[in-house]
This record gives C-alpha cells, structure tokens and sequence, in this order.
C-alpha cells in the first residue's frame, strides 16, 4: 500500500489543455474517487498515474517513489478497465493468475491467492469456465479478482460498473466497498455517477474542464459545495438553482420576489443589482400556503415511499423548473398551484457569473 501525491500535474494534446496544474494528495489505504461530466479529465488523471499517458508537467509519486519516468509495468499498479480486458481464450483460473505469473510467483503462491480471491468474491464455481461464458457481472468479478490478486500497492478503477444494469451495479458497488474494508489498498476510482462516488469514497475529487472544483468527505462536499458546478452535480434529485437580481433588500426573480433576512444581509457580501443563482436542495422545499414562491405542477415521478415533483415558477420567462421530494399522500397531480416554503437558513446564493459560492460564506474550512 502507498500513499498517491500529484504535484502540479498537467496534460496537453497540441493546443488543448486536458488536464491542468493539478495537486492532490491520496492517503495510504484511502478510498478515493475522481467525479465529474464526461470529458472533464478524470479517466486521462487516472491513465497517468497508471503509466498509460504522460504528464506535460509536474510530478506524480506512488509512495515516496517519483514514477513519472517509471514504464506502467513497474508501477505496482493494478487497473481495471470498464470493458473488464480479461483473455478471452483463458479460463478464469488462468485470468486470475495471470499477472501474478508474469512476475514469477510460485505455483504455491498462485494457487493460495486464487483460491482466496475466488472466495472472497463468490467465483469459486466458474473457475474453469471462459470469460464469453460469464455474465456481465462475473466478468466484473473476475477482473476485480485479478486485480486483488496481484496484491499491488494502488488499485485504479476507471468506471468498473457502467457496463451493469442498475440492479447488478447497486450490488457490484456495495462488493467493492466492502473488498476495499477487508484489503485496505489505496484506491482510485474514476466515474461520472455521483451516487458512486458518494456511496464509496472516503475521498472525493470533483473535476471540470481539467481542474480540480473541490476535495473533501462526500457529506462535507455535499453540505458546503465551493461553487454552483458542485452543488449541481452532486446531489440525486440534483440541487435547485434560479438566477435572480439581489435588489431592496430582497431576490428578484421575473415579477417574484424573496425578502431577504436580516440576519443574512449582514453576511451575504452583495452589491445592488447583482445576479446571482440561488441554491435551494429538493429536501428542502415543501408545499406550505404561507411558502416564498409561487410554482405549478409540471411533472410527478412516484418513487415509491416518496415522490418526486417538478414544479415550474409561475410569472417568470422562462419558468426556473424546481425538483421537491414530497409523500406520496400528498397527492400532488399535473396542473396544481402552490406554494413552496424554504428555511433561508438553508439557502444557497452563488455569483452569477463566476458561479462561486457567495452566501454561506466561504471559509477555510470549506
């Protein structure tokens, strides 16, 4: 096991930047994920710590080892690919010992960690069957199990479950939070699903367009995001955002408006006339007659013990669509006018043009 240090990393094709001055810092034994939209850099991040692709710039060290002129081989890294890359002319006995034979472990070793492996992961039956005899879900089984068998200092992951279907990944996820609890090896873990990352990673590293947005625990990213990219990706139904124009002491959006607390004037560091995006979590919005804005019913999406109502402001063009979580007796139905009431303790107001976080303040710990 080894600790993963980044230090200034960059990557360029031709002109484009892909990744850009990027630090960053993976404890021993951690379980980090690199989140983000497709295209923002996450599976490039993850290809060059593997050796795969070349730093422009900077440093990357595995341990106390600098690797950058270290070949992929010698890396003490173990990756696994969203197609599973498993021998298709092998059985997965042979899958399993492959890397290890490569580095000429004893038949005695091979044996002993193939049979560990395969119980560890539930294989232990389909050891002499080939991978085009296996489910989707067993393929993913078996390369995580040559992976764990090799017993590297760093595991990468670079989308392992998006080939699954929902029900297979719920499981798959919850099999590899549980390997990484009995193995302990430093992990990285690459996806653009962020119910993933937050179900998985002890760390998690939000990334657009090549740079890091924030680091931190999932419930401290999800409670203080730094910024509107943030708390829109991270969050299932995702966060509510509505532009408006601070003025008077209140929000106004199109013909509506939200009077502004004393108590949050003093601390919310706006000019008049400023635009901002207002931030307002599904969880925290509830039909009430006495509520802040006035919306209807656009859409409504049982989920079973709740549901999920998509509610469209009324007098603005074009209407803000707002995502609620109401109980199914409710009975909220296409075409209904409301009321929607917040706590203001709860709001969040981002600048509307930079998208950083303005209200709660930033601080250093957050």
């Amino acid at each position: 096991m080894a600790r993963i240090q980044l230090k200034s990393i960059s990557r360029k094709i031709g002109e484009t930047v892909v990744i850009e001055n990027i630090t960053l810092s993976v404890e021993d034994g951690s379980f980090c994920v690199l989140v983000g939209p497709s295209g923002c850099g996450k599976s490039t991040l993850l290809r060059m710590i593997a050796g795969l692709e070349t730093a422009t710039s900077g440093d990357i060290y595995i341990g106390d080892r600098p690797v950058n002129q270290v070949p992929a081989r010698q890396r003490d890294v173990a990756m696994v690919f969203q197609n599973y890359a498993l021998y298709p002319h092998m059985t997965v006995a042979e899958n399993l010992a492959f890397g290890l034979k490569m580095r000429k472990a004893d038949s005695a070793t091979i044996q002993q960690r193939i049979e560990t492996v395969a119980q560890q992961l539930g294989i232990g039956h389909l050891l002499d069957r080939k991978p085009g005899q296996l489910s989707g879900g067993q393929q993913q089984r078996v390369a995580l199990g040559r992976a764990i068998a090799r017993k590297p200092q760093v595991f990468l992951l670079d989308e392992p479950l998006s080939n699954l279907d929902a029900q297979l990944r719920d499981d798959t996820r919850a099999e590899i939070k549980r390997l990484h609890q009995q193995v302990g090896i430093t992990t990285l873990y690459v996806t653009h699903d962020q119910v993933e990352a937050m179900t998985l990673a002890d760390l998690i590293v939000v990334l657009n367009q090549g740079k890091i947005q924030q680091v931190g625990e999932p419930q401290e990213i999800y409670q203080s995001p730094r910024n509107r990219m943030v708390a829109t990706f991270l969050g299932n139904p995702p966060m509510n955002t509505m532009p408006a124009v601070f003025c008077d002491r209140e929000f106004r959006l199109g013909t509506q408006a939200i009077a502004v607390p004393a108590s949050l004037l003093e601390t919310i560091p706006l000019q008049p006339n400023q635009t901002v995006d207002l931030g307002l979590r599904p969880e925290h919005l509830q039909i009430h007659p006495e509520g802040q804005l006035a919306a209807e019913c656009v859409l409504v999406e049982p989920l079973g013990r709740e549901t999920l109502v998509r509610a469209a402001l009324t007098d603005i063009t074009p209407a803000p669509l707002l995502n609620l979580l109401t109980k199914p007796e409710a009975g909220v139905r296409v075409g209904d006018r409301f009321r929607l009431y917040f706590d203001p303790e709860v709001l969040f107001v981002f600048d509307g043009q930079s998208g950083d976080r303005v209200y709660p303040p930033l601080t250093d710990c957050n």
